[in-house]
């Protein structure tokens, strides 16, 4: 089959579906990939896959809308695939609307969040329903990332087969690595001894970074982030925080990494305390590396950790909540370890890579 994998911008198509293009083609497939151009597109042009950069936009604007629709109505018909595949909220939609536009023989949907179980006015939650019920209609093979998501369309006839899939990573590059831990270590002067929190994420409001910087502010440990603001996101600019942190040589600011696998291996614990998430990949690969995992309550997050076993769950956007469960695990590295053994053995029995992959095929009849 000739197969395109649709997203909406570069970053998503490096993190999220370029395994998943690597197991089409394995699988024998002729695979081409679609998403806004973008820098981190090479990665998989480097691999040799064919990557068609489009107009796509995360936003609401109905002009830039206008314009993605047609150029991936006029995309799909020169290129006459199979399948085509759509992922995220806004080019998902668009993608399953021009794949029946220019008709292709089978469509699939991959959620990755609903943007109408996420905070927001009441107009933005009830378009954002209103396109995923609308595509829903026009999806073969319907996907979620969250069991309690795919649940959510089946009750609310989004799709009535919706199924979840998951998420995974591989457990070949992320596992405990004591000679990356040292090397990592050595290289940014910390101690052993030192705890070492880490965050890895976009640099944006949902993520929770306003509450974990104030969270940080009575804990004996550093904090590294790694990541960065995406050209494409939008809303409040988390620099300011980050400037009025008062962490001083505590905050390290380690951007963009391709080295994440060292990073969360040099580290003791993990946080994500988001507002909303689909199902985490970061979470995933620090619970592969058997490191303990600080979340918040929400969606995805109580899915993977298991509260008092493998990590611990805060309510979002507080602050003491989070600064008690980090402080608690800055403190008793017994219960890290037995917190990070735990998690390990979870993620490995449930968040394989090539498990999620399988199963995603085998959905789309690939």
């Amino acid at each position: 089959m000739k197969i395109i994998e649709i997203a909406n911008v570069d970053f998503s198509l490096r993190h999220f579906l370029l395994p998943l293009m690597r197991g089409l083609r394995a699988r024998g497939h002729e695979v081409v990939g679609a998403a806004a151009e973008g820098p981190l597109l090479d990665v998989a042009r480097a691999e040799g896959f064919r990557v068609v950069g489009l107009p796509l936009a995360r936003s609401l604007s109905p002009v830039a809308q206008i314009k993605a629709f047609r150029a991936l109505v006029a995309f799909l018909r020169a290129e006459k695939p199979d399948l085509v595949h759509g992922h995220m909220p806004i080019s998902g939609f668009l993608a399953r609307l021009a794949a029946r536009v220019a008709g292709v023989p089978k469509v699939a949907y991959t959620c990755h969040g609903f943007l109408f179980n996420q905070p927001g006015s009441p107009l933005r939650r009830a378009v954002a329903f209103a396109m995923e019920w609308i595509g829903g209609q026009i999806t073969d093979v319907h996907m979620t990332v969250s069991t309690e998501e795919a649940a959510d369309a089946r009750r609310l006839w989004i799709h009535r087969r919706s199924t979840a899939i998951g998420n995974g990573r591989d457990p070949a590059r992320f596992h405990p690595d004591p000679e990356a831990r040292a090397r990592l270590r050595g290289a940014f002067g910390v101690p052993e001894g030192r705890v070492v929190i880490t965050a890895v994420s976009r640099l944006v409001r949902h993520k929770g970074f306003p509450e974990l910087l104030a969270a940080m502010a009575g804990i004996d440990a550093e904090l590294w982030v790694v990541g960065q603001r995406l050209a494409s996101d939008h809303g409040e600019d988390m620099e300011p925080y980050f400037a009025h942190s008062g962490l001083g040589p505590r905050l390290r600011r380690l951007g963009m990494r391709d080295d994440v696998p060292a990073i969360l291996a040099a580290s003791d614990i993990f946080t994500l305390p988001s507002h909303f998430e689909g199902l985490p990949m970061s979470i995933i690969e620090a619970m592969l590396t058997g490191l303990p995992v600080v979340s918040t309550d929400i969606r995805g997050p109580r899915e993977q950790i298991i509260h008092g076993e493998t990590g611990l769950l805060v309510p979002p956007q507080t602050v003491a909540p989070l600064a008690e469960a980090l402080s608690r695990l800055a403190a008793d590295p017994a219960l890290r370890a037995r917190m990070g053994q735990a998690g390990r053995a979870r993620a490995l029995a449930h968040f394989d890579e090539a498990v999620v992959l399988a199963r995603t095929l085998d959905l789309l009849g690939a």
